[in-house]
């Protein structure tokens, strides 16, 4: 399968079609849960709504024997929580879903209280991933369902998906969530979908990731390639209020082996993992991305409020248990808690061996390179704050020249972000935000970065604080 990454330009002159409602979901591995409890999966579900995150989107396989366990759990402690959840299909990991077993799994679930319904319709949510070979089942599913159908057929170019099996899609996914090169992302392909899909009237799902980077050359599909990361997860999230998608999926909850993954290290499934897929270094267990959490209730109402003023997204963050709704009335411009957010990767790009790790991937259509290519040797820093501040990082004791780059219109309520390059340095990453020679908030205690190491780790670390 190839990606399509040759976008049209001239998708960057569409018109954002009408908003009648918007909603925040994450990818959830369920592959990667089959030991939990209803507890367990309540935690994960109580972390996401205190982020805003409006539903998982369980990816499930067509041959996991753990679905049976796993699907009444997530569903009992969904109801417990009042969230939401719904399928994603995945025609990819483990073989094409035979249409009779999604008509089963949908008529099994499709009618629980906890199942996502698309807001317009009502209708159950059903998402892919791929699969677009078996585009001619849909017809029939849509039938015997009723569903609201979103698949992720990216494998083709988003005029054949849309007019797949007779245009049997209600709207779609993009898995385009990561850059081509070392370049920046930008909305070309998104725009693309939005031209495509809006004189039907058919939904866009945006994808938003913070992170990719994966070492399982042992897997029955070996996988060892890198996409720059650097700067994307804020970066993403401005452009997602640019865009103004009907939907946004995170790519991911828990998918550890790509990198992805902004829910905890659940070290039983990532340790796991990584064996069975022969991974050289254990780029996950000691690698927390909790940090790429902290903005996202301020990410999230800034999307539901059409961009507004930050005035409105500040507003929500100090109580991002509380759901902000569309189009909410712009909220005095305070932020009740100043955080900070820090992201870097813990080895120096050519500190050490590459592992067999490639910089893209052929057969996404890309031109392959050297991974440290892609990357920048540099601590990412976001703030969320009330006015304007001063930021100072040091690494192992040593002082960079820093501060802020990249700062909200005005100097009011909003992320101030910046980066350091390491300079050489190794140890550990202290970031302190001061406003008038006053602390504001530090952020510490990662990993520190180091060059003693015989296979380079690709991965970041994202902490945050308070």
């Amino acid at each position: 399968m190839k990606l399509i990454f040759a976008l049209a330009a001239a998708a960057s002159m569409c018109l954002l079609p009408a908003q009648a409602a918007k909603e925040v979901f994450a990818h959830y591995i369920v592959g990667n849960s089959a030991d939990f409890s209803v507890a367990d999966w309540e935690e994960d579900i109580q972390l996401a709504q205190d982020v805003s995150i409006d539903a998982f989107v369980l990816n499930v396989g067509s041959q996991d024997t753990n679905n049976a366990a796993s699907l009444p759990k997530v569903f009992e402690a969904a109801n417990n929580k009042n969230f939401k959840l719904f399928f994603s299909f995945d025609y990819a990991a483990m073989g094409p879903w035979p249409k009779d077993q999604v008509i089963a799994l949908m008529k099994q679930f499709g009618s629980d209280p906890a199942y996502f319904a698309e807001p317009e319709t009502g209708k159950p949510f059903v998402s892919t991933f791929e699969g677009p070979g078996n585009a001619g089942d849909w017809p029939t599913i849509k039938a015997a369902t009723n569903c609201f159908f979103v698949p992720d057929w990216t494998s083709l170019p988003p005029a054949d998906a849309a007019s797949a099996a007779g245009g049997v899609a209600d709207g779609l996914f993009s898995f385009i969530a990561w850059p081509n090169g070392d370049a920046n992302m930008t909305t070309d392909s998104d725009k693309l979908f939005q031209t495509v899909l809006q004189p039907e009237q058919k939904k866009y799902m945006m994808p938003v990731s913070p992170w990719f980077y994966t070492a399982l050359p042992g897997l029955s599909f070996p996988k060892n390639w890198l996409w720059r990361g650097d700067s994307l997860w804020d970066l993403r999230w401005q452009q997602v209020v640019e865009v103004q998608p009907d939907f946004v999926e995170i790519l991911t909850w828990n998918d550890f082996g790509e990198s992805h993954y902004i829910g905890p290290v659940r070290k039983t499934p990532a340790k796991q993992l990584l064996s069975a897929g022969g991974a050289p270094v254990d780029y996950v267990t000691n690698n927390p991305h909790d940090g790429w959490r902290k903005h996202l209730a301020f990410y999230i109402s800034q999307y539901k409020n059409g961009g507004g003023s930050a005035a409105a997204s500040a507003a929500a963050v100090g109580n991002s248990s509380v759901r902000v709704p569309v189009n909410a009335a712009a909220a005095a411009p305070v932020v009740k808690e100043e955080s900070a957010v820090v992201y870097y990767r813990t080895n120096p790009a050519t500190a050490c061996g590459t592992g067999g790790t490639l910089g893209n991937n052929a057969d996404f259509g890309q031109s392959e390179t050297a991974p440290e290519n892609l990357v920048q040797d540099n601590v990412f820093f976001t703030a969320l704050l009330n006015s304007p501040a001063d930021v100072a990082v040091t690494i192992g004791g040593k002082a960079q020249t820093s501060a802020f780059t990249k700062t909200p219109a005005g100097g009011g309520a909003g992320t101030y972000e910046g980066n350091v390059g390491f300079a050489g340095n190794v140890g550990d990453v202290v970031v302190t935000v001061t406003r008038k020679g006053t602390p504001v908030v530090e952020v510490k205690g990662g990993p520190p970065i180091s060059k003693n190491c015989a296979v380079e780790n690709w991965n970041a670390v994202a902490i945050s604080a308070p």
